[in-house]
């Protein structure tokens, strides 16, 4: 990036988030005021009569900026005490070694924690703050060894523990200490480097799912092909002094990225968008002709291609199932010495497997990946270690939807994902997958019998 962009956009940012200016209205920002600026010069008596009359009509526009501005700071404030009264674990998910499994297993726990409690009112989202739940489904890597996580808060343990046991009865679950938290993962002691990943195209296209690679049947294991092994294999690939955590905030959707209603004065969903994207296609499936009587263009009968009923289906398909709001980060730690720098095109590629040419895949975004690294961008170190920084900051304490780290500002950023393209990127492998980093328990654990003699 030319440096004087890369300026102008962080201050355009910083503009953002201290005056409240979103940074899509930037630019006419700048432009209003050049307007006002080439005003002053030419017609001043107009301008300064145009000032001193807003001026004079102030008490009458004025409350009703502080007014929006203060609700703003309010639901800020009840918000961010809400989520620092929870009480927060993190649960390890140990495989068994003998798994057998898809990742249709996965997709029938995920169902079962599409849940949005305490949103039920407008008294609780906006005067106590409210918000609800979200979980961090994590995928870890230290110095080669492979671990699988779930955060929660702690009163969701339950449902966490007897909704993962019912689909995979043979897997341990442990309460494991916060493994970002048991390094420094300060900039001046580690290499760090770390990407946000967002959608290559709108929401309901989906990805590539476990259902197109056969997986939503069992496979004898030589035919089995999951292309989680690749991400799991890349992963178990890192060395001595070496960590990558990799982790996918989501929540249940309910239209917030949109910003906008319906026709029906509803919530703008993913549904609204998959209907529109189906008219589009169907709308490019009919060919114009000329009536012969009245000369007039006319729609023809609609003729799809195979390609487009597949679309079309697909787009069905993926909206039928549950949603969720998704957002995918990912963090590589090293000591200087063993700091890998081919590491980072492994992960601005980590989802390769899950994309599908014509419809939608998953790419790099955000954070360290905004770099260039031209020999002329000056003083670019100390911003570096800035955005290295709250980049720790947002993965430890797993935030992508609120302030301070919400995605008001980017809100492509934010994923709709489908059960079923979910279960798709994180699920528990089977035995076929037979990554040496990946640890496994060596048998199931179970409660003693309640018939056995004292």
């Amino acid at each position: 990036m030319i440096p004087f962009l890369h300026g102008l956009n962080e201050q355009s940012k910083k503009f953002t988030n201290t005056f409240g200016i979103r940074f899509e209205s930037w630019p006419l920002f700048v432009l209003g005021l050049a307007i006002l600026f080439t005003a002053f010069v030419f017609i001043p008596g107009v301008v300064s009569f145009a000032i001193s009359l807003s001026l004079f009509l102030a008490p009458l526009w004025l409350p009703f900026l502080v007014v929006g501005g203060a609700i703003e700071l309010w639901l800020v404030l009840k918000r961010s005490e809400f989520i620092a009264a929870q009480q927060y674990i993190l649960l390890e998910i140990k495989p068994p070694r003998n798994l057998v499994k898809t990742p249709l297993a996965m997709e029938a726990f995920l169902a079962s924690t599409h849940l949005s409690p305490g949103e039920a009112t407008w008294y609780v989202r906006w005067i106590l703050g409210r918000v609800r739940p979200w979980w961090s489904l994590e995928i870890a890597s230290f110095e080669g060894k492979v671990h699988f996580f779930i955060w929660t808060r702690a009163n969701f343990r339950r449902i966490i523990e007897s909704q993962m046991y019912a689909q995979y009865p043979g897997v341990q679950i442990v309460e494991a200490p916060d493994y970002t938290r048991l390094i420094s993962a300060t900039p001046e002691e580690w290499g760090i480097w770390g990407c946000d990943y967002k959608h290559t195209a709108k929401d309901p296209l989906p990805i590539k799912t476990y259902v197109e690679y056969g997986l939503d049947k069992v496979q004898k294991e030589p035919e089995q092909v999951d292309p989680l092994a690749n991400l799991i294999e890349f992963m178990s690939s890192v060395g001595k002094d070496e960590y990558l955590w990799l982790q996918l905030i989501i929540r249940v959707h309910k239209g917030e990225k949109y910003h906008k209603h319906n026709a029906k004065g509803k919530p703008y969903t993913w549904i609204d968008e998959a209907e529109e994207l189906v008219q589009e296609i169907r709308e490019k499936t009919r060919d114009v002709y000329t009536d012969a009587l009245t000369g007039e263009e006319r729609p023809g009968f609609p003729n799809p291609t195979k390609g487009q009923i597949e679309k079309i289906a697909a787009i069905e398909r993926n909206v039928s199932k549950q949603g969720f709001d998704v957002g995918g980060r990912c963090i590589y730690l090293a000591k200087p010495e063993a700091f890998n720098p081919i590491m980072i095109n492994h992960m601005i590629g980590l989802f390769k497997p899950f994309s599908t040419e014509g419809r939608n895949g998953i790419k790099s975004a955000a954070w360290l990946k905004r770099f260039d690294d031209y020999p002329w961008e000056f003083g670019i170190g100390k911003l570096k270690d800035k955005y290295r920084r709250k980049l720790i900051q947002a993965y430890r304490r797993r935030q992508f939807f609120f302030d301070p780290f919400s995605y008001g500002v980017s809100k492509d950023e934010v994923m709709v994902m489908s059960t079923e393209e979910l279960a798709t990127i994180f699920h528990i492998p089977s035995r076929a997958v037979e990554t040496p980093g990946l640890e496994r328990i060596q048998s199931a654990t179970g409660q003693a019998p309640a018939n056995l003699p004292i």
